[in-house]
């Protein structure tokens, strides 16, 4: 429902637009309060907000708020509320933990099953035999990648993260048909990450893209033999620091590593049982 008032608001008039606004910045509160307040918040008439809920396809207002109450009572609401300046820290905590879950949610009804699979299989084959697998990212993707190779490597697969742009040049260049080169970026549109796509597309390594589906670099990536793992969310790209992509990327890299550990089998257990024992001798205090 949300979704479906998001896009409308270009064809609206400017007064249901901004209707159409509070519903998005509350959809809460929307749902309970009266049409004198609601007109008073969106600076527009009462009659208004009745034919903003005509508009957007309901029979009013008493069925607008009815359908938008079952939305947002569904859990969290499915929409992005920016931090405010004069926002308290309840409100903080309540933006960013609401905002987190309602993409990691709208994630998992949109993600599509196959596109995985094909990624698992690729990246099993690789570690199976003795292949590279290399995690692609810069800036705030350099330490997801990171994140991905830490976790990756204790599968005892040939792994490594590359950040720096001409060190991602370099190794991708090294790259043979067989090797895999995960791509991480939140927008997409790094110079420094296409670049590197395209010289392993050249080498014939199966390039494994987690980015916006509409990005240049998801574009590049949507080929044969190679594999799209899109994470759409809300969030502008634009942000010093991305939050919410992150938690997607790192939930993406999670499943990632747990379907090619299923898919390697009992045969690396004994080493990860034997790395658990020897880090617990690194701690200070060890459990009774």
């Amino acid at each position: 429902m949300l979704d479906r008032i998001r896009a409308s608001i270009p064809a609206l008039p400017p007064a249901e637009q901004r209707v159409a606004k509070l519903v998005l910045l509350d959809p809460r509160s929307f749902a309970s309060l009266p049409v004198t307040e609601l007109a008073e918040r969106s600076h527009v008439s009462k009659p208004t907000v009745v034919r903003f809920c005509r508009s957007v396809g309901y029979d009013g207002l008493a069925d607008f708020k009815l359908k938008l109450a079952g939305t947002v009572n569904e859990g969290v609401p499915f929409v992005h509320r920016s931090v405010d300046e004069d926002d308290k820290p309840a409100d903080v905590i309540v933006k960013l933990i609401d905002n987190t879950v309602s993409a990691l949610l709208k994630y998992r009804n949109d993600a599509t099953s196959h596109a995985f699979e094909r990624a698992m299989v690729a990246l099993t084959e690789a570690a199976r035999q003795g292949r590279k697998v290399e995690f692609y990212g810069v800036g705030n993707s350099g330490f997801v990648a990171a994140d991905a190779q830490h976790k990756f490597f204790r599968l005892g697969v040939n792994t490594a993260a590359l950040s720096d742009g001409h060190v991602q040049v370099m190794s991708a260049t090294m790259l043979k048909a067989g090797d895999c080169a995960v791509m991480i970026s939140n927008s997409g549109r790094s110079k420094d990450l296409i670049d590197a796509s395209e010289i392993a597309l050249r080498k014939g390594a199966t390039l494994i893209g987690i980015t916006a589906s509409a990005s240049p670099l998801a574009q590049l990536i949507q080929g044969a033999g190679h594999v799209l793992l899109a994470a759409d969310h809300p969030e502008d790209f634009e942000r010093y620091s991305p939050m919410v992509s992150r938690m997607l990327h790192l939930m993406i890299i999670d499943i990632l590593t747990t379907g090619v550990a299923l898919r390697i089998g009992p045969a690396q257990r004994p080493v990860l049982q034997e790395i658990k024992r020897n880090l617990r001798t690194r701690r200070y205090t060890q459990p009774e």
